[in-house]
């Protein structure tokens, strides 16, 4: 079970243009979200660290975001 909703991810895919979305690809979309946003939060907080903060803020999300593409 995912943290994230389901109905907010399935609603993310209709607006990408899909006509019906099942519950299993709504499922696996916030699987693969949260493992994501995990990898992302991990490495902003190494950003932060490394700046002397203990705040993570959004410049570090973005560049962690950079630093896994």
């Amino acid at each position: 079970m995912t943290e994230i909703p389901l109905a907010p991810v399935g609603r993310l895919i209709k607006k990408a243009g899909a006509e019906r979305v099942s519950s299993d690809a709504s499922e696996e979309l916030a699987r693969l979200m949260e493992d994501y946003a995990a990898r992302v939060a991990k490495e902003a907080i190494k950003l932060a660290g490394h700046a002397g903060r203990k705040t993570v803020k959004a410049i570090d999300i973005r560049m962690a975001t950079e630093t896994l593409k």
